[in-house]
């Protein structure tokens, strides 16, 4: 039998249930993928906690990594046999296997494995259009970047570094700060015990950055924005202290600011966008010049536990489930 991670009530890591699922042949349209990898993302624990509401009971998990068993009708662009990568609607990646819309899969190339593409086609894309479509940032920019340890921050730095961008990144530890300073974050700033516009303001000779980026919400949203320099741009791409409060008067009072909470979807809902983000990224990754570090693994059963050490900020780096 297929098994699944499986939750009938939004709530905290314990509402997720290891379960016997039925997985029939898939209809037009779609493929049935048995899975290698599946990634663990903080997003995901938003549709636990209903902050994304989602009809229940639910499959949880947008992202994994496998090998088609099965194409229905219509499908060309992916077959049998396949090794394949995905980040999308809708929830159920947490499983062994599934039937699920072919339309978001995208072929892996011979120098990636399946671990590798779970951990890192949801923090990669994200990267990658940070980095190349939300601002045209330029060679000698700098930027700051919150959760610079994390699985987005480790590889957008890295790729930053390929561009010629400085990073200032925060950090929450000293072993966070080596971690991040490893993968090419040129300044650290210890968010616990220094002011961050401060730091930021020191760092830029008073300026401030063009741009932040901000994956942590309503504890950094005000630091954020005081370290911007004039009609600089505040990028939301995440809420992990919870949404950020945003007073239209505070952008023009710190200096006639933009701000944007960009979705990963929105940015490659279109295969050839896609292709052209995916591209890059395995490209990079495929030659060695970003590395991507796979610093926890958990068994899929083990989801609860993952829950929790992911929610107590004790993973750094990409986290993925092994099957």
């Amino acid at each position: 039998m297929a098994h699944a991670i499986r939750f009938h009530q939004a709530g905290g890591p314990d509402v997720l249930k290891w379960e016997e699922v039925t997985v029939g042949d898939p209809g037009p349209d779609e493929v049935r993928i048995r899975h290698v990898a599946v990634g663990l993302n903080f997003a995901d624990t938003y549709f636990r906690t209903g902050l994304y509401p989602a009809p229940l009971p639910s499959g949880l998990g947008v992202e994994a990594s496998g090998v088609i068993e099965a194409v229905g009708e219509n499908v060309t662009h992916v077959a049998e046999g396949d090794r394949v990568t995905y980040t999308s609607s809708p929830l159920g990646a947490y499983s062994t296997e599934r039937v699920m819309p072919a339309d978001p899969l995208i072929k892996l190339p011979d120098g990636i494995d399946c671990e590798t593409a779970a951990a890192m086609t949801m923090r990669g894309l994200t990267s990658s259009y940070l980095l190349r479509r939300i601002h045209p940032l330029k060679t000698s920019d700098t930027v700051l970047l919150h959760a610079a340890a994390g699985g987005v921050g480790l590889i957008f730095s890295q790729w930053a570094k390929l561009l010629g961008i400085t990073v200032i990144g925060t950090v929450s530890s000293e072993e966070k700060a080596e971690i991040a300073r490893a993968h090419g974050c040129d300044h650290i700033i210890h968010y616990r015990r220094e002011n961050v516009a401060e730091r930021v303001r020191e760092l830029t000779d008073g300026q401030g950055v063009p741009v932040v980026f901000d994956s942590v919400g309503r504890d950094t949203v005000a630091g954020s924005m005081a370290s911007l320099r004039r009609r600089g741009l505040l990028v939301c791409f995440g809420t992990a202290s919870g949404v950020p409060p945003l007073d239209a008067m505070k952008l023009a009072i710190h200096g006639s600011l933009f701000v944007t909470r960009p979705a990963l979807a929105d940015y490659i809902a279109e295969p050839a966008e896609r292709a052209a983000l995916a591209g890059e990224l395995f490209g990079h990754v495929a030659a060695g010049r970003i590395k991507i570090e796979i610093n926890q693994r958990y068994a899929l059963q083990d989801a609860v536990h993952a829950h929790r050490e992911m929610e107590a900020g004790r993973t750094t780096g990409s986290s993925i489930f092994v099957l």
